[in-house]
């Protein structure tokens, strides 16, 4: 599942939030995400900043006159979630307190994401796994024990339908901290399927979560790098998202179902390229066959160049012409002295 995270990069204005769902739709996300909060539900008023927040943002507002700004009231919530229907992809939405969460279940949301800051938040994470539906968990900045307890509590409320996504909460992330074998490690010890949400640059880390076994990928996106606001850098624009997606869809064929088989694309070319037991020159009848008497070459249509050793020293049941590949039946009864 790839979710398109709008996040807030609709920066206030509906008719932004409302051309980012259409942009999701055309580059071929299954889902597109946003933000539902309420900043005097969230948020002091004079908590500062991360650093990432102030570039090409407004210096001097804090945390919480910045979320005033970007946050959706729920009747724009509502009509995201209309148009995301009518587009034909899913509206989802990360959820940063109760009243937050009570509002999107009364707006019929699929499914919930809980954002990584809000993992040690209990209280929220039962409210929303109590609802019975699907809960996406980022893991940015939490350690595994953290992360038991929130499953757990989640699990608690008979909720079985968990999903965790492995995040590293900075923006945008640099390469060398993405800890993407962490994917395995999730996995291997909840139990659970276990997705990636990428604030690195660029697509090849989404990529690469798919090729190590994500079942989901979210990755912000802007209509323009360049607008104001806090995400927008770390974000990819419409045509790198389209090409993002589709080079999941093509990793996500290329991983098949792990069975090792010969595929019918190779049945050709495994014979082609195989070598079968073949007389290097004529060998008489009644003769012992010896190791100069014959080779290996292509094609692979005759007998496998395993079985080697049942030749050697065996007598010829018939003549065999230079060049020809042997057959069982070329097996006389007799062996050398030795054999």
């Amino acid at each position: 599942m790839v979710i398109a995270e709008a996040g807030v990069n609709h920066n206030g204005s509906l008719d932004l939030a409302l051309a980012l769902v259409e942009e999701a739709r055309k580059a071929g996300a299954d889902a597109v995400k946003f933000q539902a909060f309420i900043p005097e539900e969230m948020v002091l008023p004079g908590t500062g900043k991360a650093g990432y927040q102030h570039e090409k943002n407004r210096p001097d507002e804090d945390q919480y006159q910045m979320l005033q700004r970007l946050q959706l009231t729920e009747s724009e919530l509502k009509m995201l979630i209309q148009k995301a229907t009518e587009s034909g992809i899913s509206f989802l939405a990360s959820v940063f307190d109760e009243k937050s969460a009570v509002q999107l279940q009364g707006l019929g949301v699929e499914a919930f994401k809980i954002p990584s800051g809000e993992i040690t938040n209990i209280a929220l994470l039962t409210t929303v796994a109590s609802y019975g539906k699907p809960v996406i968990i980022s893991t940015g900045m939490a350690l595994l024990g953290e992360i038991e307890e929130a499953v757990l509590a989640a699990r608690e409320t008979g909720n079985r339908q968990l999903i965790l996504l492995h995040c590293v909460s900075n923006y945008p992330a640099p390469y060398q901290g993405l800890n993407l074998l962490a994917i395995h490690t999730l996995r291997e010890t909840f139990h659970l399927p276990v997705g990636y949400s990428d604030h690195a640059e660029g697509p090849e880390a989404a990529i690469a979560a798919v090729a190590l076994g994500a079942i989901m990928v979210e990755k912000h996106f802007t209509l323009d790098k360049n607008l104001s606001g806090p995400d927008h850098k770390a974000s990819l624009n419409p045509k790198e998202l389209r090409q993002l997606i589709e080079s999941i869809r093509k990793v996500e064929t290329a991983l098949g179902d792990g069975c090792k088989v010969v595929t019918e694309m190779e049945k050709e070319i495994r014979t082609l390229t195989r070598k079968s037991i073949v007389a290097k020159t004529q060998i008489a009848q009644h003769s012992i066959i010896t190791k100069d008497m014959i080779s290996l070459k292509r094609p692979g249509s005759g007998i496998a160049p395993k079985y080697l050793s049942y030749f050697i020293g065996a007598q010829a049941a018939r003549t065999i012409p230079e060049d020809t590949p042997l057959a069982w039946s070329d097996l006389g009864t007799g062996r050398s002295a030795g054999e």
